[in-house]
């Protein structure tokens, strides 16, 4: 049987050769499939797959290979999940002060009860690890969610927020005023943000490369990440293969979940971005 369509994409379909079939969603066994996808612009090729017989033609993603580069450059032992949280709300966000890699900036209340969220929205999950920032506003954050778990928190260096330099500990208004040229730089061309010859992004890419390594080799099918706005942007971008100039193109809120899953190559899949239902109601997650 063949289906032949202008997307390359498919809707939900429900399909059924057999009224002894067992599962309409399901393709029969026994049966072969061939889906032909091509665009209507004249010359581009028809490209041709085939499906396995157990495949649920659901509208999900039926395979990913190749849609992603390999973080890994090597196979790993399994496919992987891995969820990626943002630390509650902090002191300096609530004073509108610049962050970045300081140590001074705590939880707050508001923060420590979002964390909490995080706690209960995610207990119905398992997790083989959790790695974490040692930065303390993440740090808290992550052993508020993993109490009481078997496995103790892992944290990496590579997982810190990015290193701001004098703008660190500033409120916003008065860094804009001060170094005028600098903050507007970092707000608005923060790849280029650049101070005494160094890139803080560049640097940043290297370390969210460095800890999807750490992550990804580590034994285990599904993880926990807590960390940082900056390098969550960071791990975000490198793992779809977007550069520094990318850096603004994604959001993630206090308290946010970001989802990836890796197959055995190490590429990855975004399956969920800047999840927050649990912030504003008692949400439990499934996945």
């Amino acid at each position: 049987m063949i289906f032949t369509t202008p997307y390359f994409s498919f809707p939900p379909i429900s399909i059924s050769i057999s009224n002894k079939s067992p599962n309409p969603k399901l393709i029969p066994a026994g049966i072969n499939y061939v889906i032909r996808c091509s665009t209507s612009t004249p010359g581009l090729p028809v490209t041709t797959e085939r499906l396995r017989n157990d495949t649920p033609l659901t509208g999900g993603a039926y395979d990913f290979e190749k849609a992603t580069t390999s973080l890994t450059k090597k196979v790993l032992d399994s496919p992987k999940k891995v969820t990626i949280v943002r630390h509650g709300l902090s002191s300096w966000n609530e004073e509108s002060r610049v962050q970045g890699s300081s140590n001074l900036s705590i939880l707050s209340e508001k923060g420590t009860m979002q964390a909490e969220r995080c706690k209960m929205a995610l207990s119905d999950m398992h997790f083989d690890q959790c790695f974490s920032s040692p930065i303390s506003r993440a740090k808290t954050t992550a052993e508020i969610i993993w109490k009481g778990k078997e496995e103790p928190l892992v944290f990496l260096d590579s997982l810190k927020e990015a290193h701001l330099f004098f703008l660190e500990g500033m409120k916003n208004e008065d860094a804009k005023r001060i170094y005028p040229k600098e903050y507007t730089t970092w707000r608005e061309d923060p790849s280029n943000f650049c101070v005494d010859g160094v890139y803080p992004l560049q640097k940043l890419w290297g370390r969210a490369h460095e800890a999807w390594e750490e992550i990804l080799l580590t034994p285990g099918e599904n993880f926990l990440v807590v960390t940082h706005k900056s390098i969550l942007r960071a791990l975000i971008c490198t793992a779809l293969g977007l550069g520094p100039e990318r850096f603004r193109s994604v959001d993630i809120n206090n308290g946010g979940l970001c989802v990836f899953k890796f197959n055995k190559e190490g590429e990855a899949m975004l399956q969920s971005l800047n999840m927050t239902a649990h912030m504003y109601t008692d949400h439990v997650y499934h996945y």
